[in-house]
């Protein structure tokens, strides 16, 4: 008979612990003791204290880093997020996150689920919380329990505001429910102030919003949304900070039934006009649609807008590449707030290839409003639209026509999701070449508005996320379903 060897855990402190899992295998009679694999939880509050990237750790139930508390992350450090208790990370205002990794070795938050059983929704994602500006009293984030209240409410006091830095970070699998129909996100911005760092992040396969803000002034740079469930970039609360160089890349087979957006923008949930608006400027955007491939042509009818701006918004955006949705923009109810000046689009590019029976519609605003919200695009502004010559073509497929290479746009980084296997087969090539895009969107970015502070890299000349240089390389990865961490 083989001896088994018996393995303790041991507890560091009050939130972090060691266990060890102990596998056998049987080999002729003969037990053999592998080597255990070692987790450290996280659980309840944290103290201030600096991880170790040599070890794994385990994020159990929701974990909080409290006022005054700063948790620091080495660059290369593992997280899991335990699918069973519904593993979230809660930075509270006042709290201090420093999660500065590397592009050759990123800080990866991910799900404990083994490769190959990875979904959208494994654990709750990461909830930055800080004390800048919004336009609600004391909100709180739905799902957490006890609630943790964020912001403060019309003032400016704490648009300063820091929480620390996500730099070089992926966050995999998040977004479960942690209370019935109130998911989490990939990346939750709740009034997170712009003192705080948030540059090369990838938020993957999440099972809700791949980032929401809800108010704050954060300026964030090099974002990447893939796979997600429901929106690529919700803004909210009054939301007014600024974002530059973010791409968007959806599946088509996988969208959310209340209806999936590139953007979903509101001042708040009753279009009032509290104060500050919902003002958010971005610039450099890449939206890479569900609608892309004529052997490949159906999706998921959940699909909706490239741009959905509703509820009293004023969301700007410049120099961007939007390609592939049913439906381009929809100023639902906004149209006056665009047209009157307090809100932008300009030096876009928009690309709506049309569905299957239906045709191309670049612009939506309900009936013969469809007409004006074009016309804004189209001449009030310097925008593009191109749409194909013959959406029906193809015996009812859709295909590209010579519009795709007039945009610049490359089919080929719009394919690559097998139409069987999709986000869970992970098909999707895990370093794809994004530096291919050409023509229109090579030149003729401008950065002459006021909205465009000096904050923004002005000397930029492309449109959209990628010049020559493919920023993502490296340190993110498109194909993660069948890695072992």
């Amino acid at each position: 008979m083989g001896i088994i060897a018996a393995l303790s855990a041991f507890t560091f402190s009050s939130c972090t612990k060691t266990v060890t899992e102990t596998k056998y295998i049987t080999i002729r009679d003969t037990t053999v003791v592998q080597p255990p694999a070692i987790y450290t939880e996280l659980t309840g509050s944290l103290p201030t204290q600096a991880l170790d990237a040599s070890k794994k750790y385990l994020i159990v139930g929701t974990v909080f880093i409290d006022a005054g508390a700063t948790v620091t992350i080495p660059a290369g450090t593992k997280l899991f997020g335990q699918k069973s208790t519904k593993g979230t990370l809660v930075v509270k205002p006042g709290g201090k996150i420093i999660a500065d990794g590397t592009a050759s070795s990123p800080i990866i938050f991910t799900s404990n689920q083994d490769k190959g059983a990875r979904e959208q929704g494994d654990w709750g994602g990461v909830l930055l919380l800080g004390k800048a500006n919004v336009n609600q009293n004391s909100p709180s984030i739905e799902g957490i329990t006890p609630a943790v209240t964020y912001g403060t409410f019309q003032s400016s006091a704490n648009d300063n505001d820091n929480s620390g830095i996500l730099r070089y970070v992926r966050i995999e699998y998040a977004g479960i429910a942690l209370t019935p129909n109130n998911e989490t996100n990939g990346l939750t911005m709740g009034a997170v102030g712009n003192g705080t760092t948030i540059d090369y992040v990838q938020v993957s396969y999440g099972g809700d919003d791949s980032y929401e803000w809800f108010g704050g002034t954060v300026a964030c740079s090099h974002l990447i949304a893939f796979g997600g469930w429901d929106d690529d970039f919700d803004t909210d609360f009054g939301f007014s900070g600024k974002v530059q160089y973010a791409v968007g890349i959806r599946d088509p087979f996988n969208a959310d039934q209340s209806g999936s957006n590139g953007f979903e923008s509101d001042n708040d949930a009753s279009g009032s006009t509290s104060t500050p608006k919902t003002a958010a400027v971005f610039s450099n955007v890449t939206l890479l649609g569900p609608v892309y491939d004529s052997a490949k042509a159906s999706f998921s009818g959940n699909y909706l807008h490239a741009l959905h701006l509703r509820r009293n918004t004023e969301l700007s955006l410049f120099n961007s590449v939007i390609v592939g949705y049913p439906i381009g923009l929809n100023l639902d109810g906004t149209l006056a707030n665009y047209t009157g000046g307090n809100a932008v689009l300009d030096n876009n590019i928009l690309v709506c290839p049309g569905v299957k029976g239906k045709g191309a519609r670049p612009f939506f605003n309900g009936a013969a409003a469809d007409a004006n919200v074009a016309t804004y695009w189209k001449t009030t502004k310097s925008n593009q639209v191109f749409t194909l010559n013959n959406p029906q073509a193809t015996s009812g497929s859709l295909v590209y026509s010579k519009t795709f290479a007039d945009a610049g746009i490359e089919p080929t980084l719009l394919m690559g999701f097998n139409t069987v296997a999709g986000v869970s087969g992970g098909t999707y090539p895990q370093n794809p070449n994004l530096a291919l895009f050409s023509g229109a969107t090579q030149s003729g970015a401008a950065f002459t508005d006021a909205k465009l502070s000096s904050w923004f890299n002005t000397t930029t000349t492309f449109k959209g996320a990628f010049g020559s240089n493919d920023w993502t390389d490296v340190w993110a990865n498109f194909n993660t379903q069948n890695l072992t961490y």
